[in-house]
């Protein structure tokens, strides 16, 4: 117990330090020794600072984004013989904050599912506030109002965006990406996407969404994985005139750099409260669709999206029983024991793998209450639930998804950023 209060009390320490001196400048990379070694280290659009801060100069600005818009910086704490000596950090720093100090005249903060501070549930109503921090205004664009109104976005010259994707059809950033630009278009105001590495890099999966089943877990006829950074999908809802009426946003993508899509990319933050790590964020798109049936994913666990289980699946030796916590204040199954599977030890998927499902379809102890009406809207099609249910194999149901995947093959290339391999 002791080591741990010396362990917690150093780092707080250091944090004091940390904030009470502070000193950091993204423009110092070249001459700092740290970060000349990483000089080949990925660099996110939001640390292109100097290809957009000219952009937002003397502007008023609005920005779409929550605790994944961070910038690495390296910060400088202790000065001189006879203080502490000099320690580099490398620290995250809100793009808020980043821009406030850079003099920019930020109006506007635009809060996506799950909050400016990412802490709430999936689909929980988000309310507008104020920034407790900064005393900006935050307008929630969850909820019933998902895309800006015009009295939302009055006074604002330019949009930034700035969000960490998953490179999930289902994941909703990318849907608040569509509205943001098409009240942006409608009201003739610019929009700035600083770009961010897929997780799921190149990987191209899934049933294709068909466009009778569109809702906001799924707004495009892409599949559940696309492989495209946000920028790339930015360009593509674009260009696919997928915008109400056709209209095309004013858009400008600042790219990531020293980056190709065969890169493995661990989030700096985690992107909400449910993917806490590399791990989970890598088997959502597999697990998500247990979101769609009586199986829970470990919502109201410490190892969301690595578990799935229920009290309808007895012959398993794991079990879990989910209880409230952040970002599931009331899980499903809450309080029950559930039987399933323990993922968190399980290798990385490449791409998505229906293993997990088809296997609980089996052994659920009623099929007719295994599917809910919302797994059609996660899949994008009926034929997937149709599928499961007549016995299909993985590898069968794979081989129906090819015809639409070569032929979103083909649109992806229009409009990609970066090199797949």
């Amino acid at each position: 117990m002791k080591t741990k209060i010396l362990i917690k009390n150093t780092v707080l320490f250091f944090v004091m330090i940390l904030f009470a001196g502070l000193n950091f400048d993204c423009n110092a990379q070249d001459k700092s020794k740290v970060e000349s070694q990483k000089s080949n280290k990925i660099h996110t659009g939001a640390q292109q600072t100097d290809k957009y801060l000219p952009l937002l100069t003397d502007k008023k600005v609005g920005v779409l984004t929550n605790q994944t818009g961070v910038i690495e910086f390296i910060a400088t704490a202790g000065k001189g013989e006879n203080e502490l000596k000099q320690v580099n950090f490398f620290i995250n720093v809100s793009i808020i904050d980043y821009l406030i100090k850079s003099k920019i005249n930020v109006q506007k903060i635009y809060a996506p599912e799950h909050g400016f501070r990412g802490t709430a549930d999936a689909g929980e109503l988000i309310k507008d506030g104020k920034d407790t921090k900064t005393g900006l205004p935050i307008i929630s664009l969850y909820g019933n109002n998902k895309k800006p109104t015009k009295e939302q976005l009055a006074g604002i010259d330019v949009m930034l965006f700035d969000l960490q994707d998953v490179g999930a059809r289902f994941y909703t950033y990318i849907s608040s990406l569509h509205y943001l630009m098409e009240a942006c278009a409608e009201n003739n105001i610019p929009i700035i996407v600083l770009d961010r590495p897929n997780p799921k890099g190149a990987t191209i999966d899934g049933p294709v969404l068909e466009m009778e089943h569109t809702s906001f877990v799924g707004m495009h006829p892409v599949p559940v994985l696309h492989g495209m950074t946000i920028g790339e999908y930015a360009k593509m809802i674009n260009g696919e005139k997928w915008l109400k009426n056709g209209i095309e946003a004013d858009l400008t993508v600042i790219p990531v750099k020293n980056y190709n899509k065969s890169m493995f990319y661990s989030l700096p933050v985690k992107p909400s409260p449910n993917l806490p790590n590399d791990l989970s964020i890598n088997l959502y798109t597999s697990l998500c669709f247990f979101e769609g049936t009586n199986v829970s994913v470990g919502r109201g666990t410490e190892k969301q999206f690595q578990i799935y289980g229920s009290p309808f699946l007895k012959n398993r030796d794991f079990t879990f029983t989910p209880k409230p916590n952040e970002g599931a204040k009331d899980p499903m199954h809450n309080g029950k024991k559930c039987y399933g599977e323990d993922l968190s030890d399980h290798e990385f998927v490449n791409g998505l793998s229906l293993q997990w499902l088809i296997k609980a379809y089996q052994n659920t102890s009623d099929k007719s209450k295994f599917f809910n009406n919302f797994f059609v809207k996660l899949a994008g099609t009926q034929k997937l639930r149709q599928q499961i249910e007549q016995g299909l194999s993985e590898k069968e149901i794979r081989k129906s998804w090819q015809t639409d995947l070569d032929r979103f093959k083909k649109t992806r290339e229009k409009y990609l950023l970066y090199s797949d391999f």
